[in-house]
């Protein structure tokens, strides 16, 4: 099958352009876990009155089509998304709460999605990944968005110099 050429776009960036934007953004990621001091409320669960609970439903038991928006997947793991990339390929929120403090990412495209993993993978991290979404968080928090979202943990050794072999 013939690779589909990618249209020229009136005041869109170039390729390689998009590629150094999707460095920047993976490079972000290596930054979110020093910003984990800075959380917020705890989401909308603080400002429901007592009482009042909703039914929780994940994804998963919704049988939920993907790819979802940043907002959707924010609200199925207790937080409001602040909206901090709005570009062509990719839409990124980010989430402070009292429990963890992470990135959700949307992708028009499966190959925005690819490029975005493909640059991640040069940053040690694990990653929770599905249908054109992607959240970036500490392990024990993607493993507990997991039951709401569904998707794929993906955790990337990343690049550079491995350690030495201690001598005894």
């Amino acid at each position: 099958m013939p690779q589909q050429q990618p249209r020229s776009h009136p005041g869109r960036t170039s390729s390689p352009a998009r590629l150094v934007r999707g460095a920047a953004v993976a490079g972000s990621l290596v930054l979110l876990p020093l910003s984990a001091g800075c959380g917020g409320d705890g989401g909308d669960a603080a400002r429901e009155p007592k009482g009042s609970k909703t039914p929780e439903i994940s994804a998963v038991q919704a049988q939920v089509v993907a790819p979802a928006k940043v907002e959707v997947i924010a609200r199925l793991t207790d937080c409001e998304a602040k909206i901090r990339i709005e570009a062509d390929e990719l839409r990124q929120g980010v989430c402070h709460t009292k429990r963890a403090d992470y990135l959700i990412t949307t992708f028009p495209e499966e190959r925005f999605q690819q490029t975005w993993l493909d640059t991640a993978g040069m940053y040690q991290g694990d990653f929770l990944v599905g249908s054109r979404w992607v959240i970036s968080a500490e392990l024990d928090s993607l493993e507990r968005f997991r039951t709401k979202t569904g998707g794929t943990i993906v955790h990337m050794s990343g690049m550079g110099p491995s350690p030495a072999p201690s001598s005894s």
